[in-house]
Order: structure tokens, then C-alpha cells, then sequence
């Protein structure tokens, strides 16, 4: 199992408005789509900075090819669309990662 995880930075005066986005829009739509499964937002306790928040996404795949797909499809709008509500005060940068289970 492959997980793709986006940390994103989000003013304070944003967060609020971030949430609610990806509950309602890029959950939604990663869920529905064929390549990634369940997702999940949380948020990052460890790096608390006084005016801004940051937050995790993760969707689990079982193939890198399937993320790559959902990437450069419709995680590539949704990344357009972030951008347009939120111009470019909302920062976010994308790390691949593969599950090791304990066996």
C-alpha cells in the first residue's frame, strides 16, 4: 500500500475555510475516484507557529501508478481549484510514501 501525503501550511484566518474544503470537496472526490481510497485530513501538532496552522491529507493507494494518476488528474484540478480560493497564501508540498506492516 502506497500513501500519498501533502502537508499544507494555512493562515489562521484561512484554516477554518481549508477544513471545510477538504471535507466537502477533496475527500469527496478522491473517494470517488478509482485510484485512491478513504482519505484522511489531520492536523499537525508538532509544527504550531503563531499565525498559521499546518495539516496533513493522505490518500492510500495500492500502486504508485495509481497515485500518479490521481496526481496528474484530478489531484491537479483540485490543486488549481485550491489555488484560485486561496491564492497563494495556503503552502503545501507532497511526500510519497509506502507502508511497511510489522511482519
Amino acid at each position: 500500500m502506497f500513501t500519498h501525503n501533502t502537508t499544507y501550511v494555512v493562515p489562521n484566518a484561512d484554516a477554518r475555510d481549508f477544513v471545510i474544503w477538504v471535507h466537502q470537496v477533496l475527500l469527496p472526490r478522491a473517494e470517488a475516484s478509482a485510484e485512491v481510497g478513504q482519505g484522511r485530513l489531520s492536523r499537525i501538532l508538532s509544527h504550531k507557529e503563531e499565525d498559521s496552522e499546518c495539516f496533513s491529507v493522505q490518500l492510500s493507494a495500492p500502486t504508485t501508478a495509481a497515485l500518479h494518476r490521481w496526481v496528474v488528474g484530478p489531484g491537479q484540478s483540485l490543486s488549481a481549484e485550491l489555488h484560485r480560493l486561496f491564492g497563494g497564501r495556503i503552502l503545501g508540498f507532497s511526500t510519497l510514501m509506502e507502508v511497511i506492516d510489522g511482519e
